[in-house]
Formats: C-alpha cells, sequence, structure tokens
C-alpha cells in the first residue's frame, strides 16, 4: 500500500538515495529538507509501508506560478500510478494555494507521462543553460542583492555587493 504526505517530514538520505537512482547520479549529501522547507511551496513524499517510493518538489514564485522539479518514484515502485499521484496532489496543493498555473520541463522520453498521464499541454517556452553541460551544480541558490530601487545589482552601474540575499518564506 502507498500512502502520500504533502509537506511531510523526510530523512535527507531517503530522498538523497531515490533522487540518484531516479536521475542516474550518485548518491550525495544533500540537504533537502532545508532547501524545500525554506524555498518551496511545498512537496509531496510517496510512502510504502516506511520507505521512501516517490516525491515530487513545488518550487514557486510566491504569487500564481508552480512548477514540479525533482519528480521521482523508486525502481521498485514504477509503473503504478504513483508519479500520477504524485503529481495530481502536487497541483491540487498549488491549486488550493492560489496558484493559477503549474509548470514542468521534462526530457523527451517523459512526453507520454507528463502530457499523457498527468494532462499537462504542450507550450512553448525557453531554456539558457547558466552552467557548463555536465557540471553539478548542486541545491545552493543565491539571490543577487537589490538595492533599494529594487532592480538586481548587476543591472546598475555600481558593483555587486559580496553578501548574498536571501527570500523571505511565506508560508
Amino acid at each position: 500500500m502507498i500512502s502520500y504526505e504533502w509537506r511531510g517530514r523526510f530523512g535527507n538520505a531517503a530522498v538523497n538515495a531515490l533522487h540518484a537512482e531516479a536521475f542516474g547520479h550518485e548518491v550525495t549529501a544533500d540537504d533537502w529538507w532545508s532547501q524545500v522547507s525554506r524555498h518551496s511551496l511545498g512537496w509531496v513524499c510517496a510512502w510504502q509501508e516506511d520507505e521512501l517510493a516517490g516525491f515530487v518538489n513545488v518550487a514557486w514564485n510566491g504569487g500564481g506560478h508552480a512548477f514540479l522539479i525533482d519528480t521521482a518514484v523508486a525502481a521498485r515502485a514504477r509503473h503504478r500510478g504513483i508519479g500520477t499521484a504524485l503529481v495530481s496532489l502536487a497541483a491540487g496543493h498549488a491549486r488550493q494555494a492560489g496558484c493559477g498555473w503549474l509548470h514542468v520541463d521534462f526530457e523527451d522520453h517523459l512526453r507520454p507521462f507528463y502530457l499523457g498521464s498527468c494532462g499537462f499541454r504542450p507550450t512553448s517556452a525557453g531554456l539558457v543553460p547558466l552552467v557548463e553541460p555536465g557540471r553539478d551544480v548542486g541545491v545552493r541558490v543565491i539571490f543577487a542583492p537589490r538595492d533599494p530601487s529594487g532592480l538586481p545589482a548587476d543591472l546598475l552601474d555600481g558593483p555587486i555587493p559580496d553578501a548574498p540575499r536571501e527570500l523571505p518564506w511565506r508560508g
């Protein structure tokens, strides 16, 4: 039996192992709990007994747009509707939070899943690579400091201060 939790507690080791399996990389020691609890609208965990069988993170812009990232289902639990349920629960909670749009990007082989099983519509979108291909960017997010005018410091004439700025959590 599979149980699902919105914003449920999880261990970093469990998400690191699941992410490594789902995305084909070495297991890392990332601090998922700190990342999602500080920066995400929420996340959904799928549990099979006491083991993490699936996970999806719901990032957002603090307003009407939510974004699915890191959708992962354990190999032992695939093709049983768990991924579809994760996305459906994430969409429902994003809607309840007042979001009007749920975005996702994916590799071509996942098209039948997202466009078919999950009901996403294809749209035009763009992507700019910000790092060299294959370079691990980790989970650290640093926001450019802003001056009182609200413009990013790198668009102003003056130097960018060394200290990064954190966005406040709105939960």
